[in-house]
């Protein structure tokens, strides 16, 4: 590239910051993984638990960021100020995760679920249509094991390349794709929950979802070597009950997630002291009364079991078809393709800015700290999709991402503590927004999320070593990137 500029140019009102808040949450989680969290709850009361305690969170957390965004109102966000209270290497390490698989992991599982929702319109799109394929071994069950390429992977592929070739233009047209399908997915969903309250609710139903609402079951198969044999249901309390709400909110947390990527854009964002701590407070609090209010239509539209046990668990599909007939498959098809293309194009703009400012550090690539003539990190962005194009074609970006949740509420955890951290080793610093509910809402969110993290140890470790395992991998990495930059100087 012969045309760069050194700075990047602040150009996105609160309106703009709001609806990267927004859109970047809402992808395809709150279509699909309320089937997941009624298997390990399985009653009315703790499915909406679920997700509200959830929101409480998330919301707790955005109020915390608000501090530190003020404080920091530049490109890079989280990395920067786990940078700042505590040293680089943690910095860098959530950096690494964040390239590794939390951003570039969430880019592929959302362009894979709008290729999933497209083969609604054109059956010839569906990951049921196999391009090429080789077997690699067999599974558990003695089944064989394949690579293979589908043609959602080619469509997932395809608009990651699009929207990241958009957002090299410049912030504006990401800015105008990102109002505009925020807009548009917003005004679906109240219409989903509109109708589905309207025309499909059923008091009958609703009654009998909440006739046991407390009463904690937990949904297994009883031979997952064949489906087909169905689920066993025994009744969980106790600790298996915490071990049960834990998992559950590995999905919730998921579909939660991505809040606080208007942080890694602060740099573009005007008058950002003031407009990204409100765009946090304002994104989250629209994201979590949609969440909640979804799931008390889906529950009063669909018996627990067909919540539970929906087809590929998409749940919005199946409370689609009672509210709209044979046409809710299309209506919901069409909306969850807006959602994840609008998700996506909020995910795509803000991951990059992370790989820029680390550039700047001397901790990443030193290329992809280069802006273009458009004032946009054009290097990180290709690096950011070509990642992600990679764990579109791996089928392992699922498992990844389950693997990460633990990690994602880890760094959370250190962020929001950093807060105490810097009060004391920054007391004089300039703070326009100070955490609301400070030190008691900032305390509480680190216990509930700290429980969150430790139930998974114990009763989940299989989504807990692995994402442990991929942070640790960034420690031989930062020193190699010190050395690297030392022997450059």
């Amino acid at each position: 590239m012969t045309n760069t500029t050194a700075s990047f140019k602040p150009t996105l009102g609160l309106l703009d910051a709001t609806m990267l808040v927004a859109g970047s949450m809402i992808g395809s989680g709150i279509f699909i993984v309320s089937a997941d969290i009624t298997r390990n709850v399985g009653s009315a009361g703790w499915l909406i638990f679920v997700w509200v305690i959830t929101g409480f969170m998330t919301l707790t957390a955005a109020l915390s960021y608000g501090e530190l965004s003020a404080m920091f109102p530049k490109a890079g966000g989280q990395y920067v100020y786990l940078k700042e209270a505590y040293n680089p290497l943690v910095g860098f390490l959530y950096g690494w995760s964040f390239f590794a698989v939390i951003q570039t992991g969430t880019i592929a599982a959302v362009g894979v679920a709008f290729s999933k929702f497209a083969a609604y319109l054109l059956p010839v799109l569906s990951e049921k249509n196999i391009l090429w394929h080789i077997q690699t071994g067999v599974n558990l069950c003695g089944d064989p094991k394949y690579f293979s390429i589908s043609a959602a992977q080619l469509v997932s592929i395809s608009i990651i390349v699009l929207l990241t070739y958009i957002n090299t233009k410049g912030v504006k047209s990401g800015k105008i794709i990102q109002t505009l399908f925020t807009s548009a997915k917003l005004l679906s969903l109240f219409g989903l929950i509109i109708f589905g309250f309207l025309l499909a609710a059923k008091s009958e139903i609703w009654n009998a979802n909440w006739a046991n609402a407390w009463q904690a079951t937990k949904d297994q198969l009883i031979n997952s070597c064949n489906p087909g044999q169905g689920f066993s249901v025994s009744g969980i309390t106790g600790a298996a009950l915490m071990g049960g709400i834990a998992a559950a909110m590995v999905g919730s947390i998921f579909s939660s997630d991505a809040w606080n990527n208007v942080t890694f854009i602060a740099g573009e964002v005007k008058n950002p002291k003031r407009n990204i701590g409100l765009s946090l407070f304002l994104g989250t609090l629209i994201v979590t009364v949609i969440y909640v209010t979804v799931n008390l239509m889906y529950i009063s539209v669909l018996p627990l079991n067909e919540i539970a046990h929906a087809e590929n668990d998409r749940v919005a599909v199946s409370a689609s078809n009672v509210i709209f007939g044979n046409a809710g498959t299309i209506i919901i098809a069409i909306m969850i393709m807006i959602s994840t293309f609008g998700c996506n194009n909020g995910l795509i703009l803000a991951g990059a800015r992370v790989y820029y400012t680390m550039a700047k550090d001397g901790l990443f690539f030193k290329r992809t700290g280069v802006l273009n003539k458009n004032a946009v990190p054009e290097p990180a962005l290709w690096l950011q999709c070509l990642v992600a194009s990679i764990l579109c074609l791996s089928g392992k970006y699922g498992d990844l991402l389950d693997m990460i949740s633990f990690v994602v509420v880890l760094f959370y955890i250190l962020t929001i503590a950093g807060i105490f951290i810097l009060r004391k080793k920054r007391p004089e610093a300039e703070r326009p927004y100070k955490a609301f509910g400070y030190p008691v809402l900032p305390a509480i969110y680190i216990m509930m999320a700290a429980t969150f993290c430790i139930a998974l140890i114990i009763y989940k470790p299989e989504y807990t070593w692995p994402g442990l395992i991929i942070v640790l991998i960034g420690i031989p990495i930062y020193f190699f990137s010190l050395r690297s930059a030392k022997n450059q100087m």
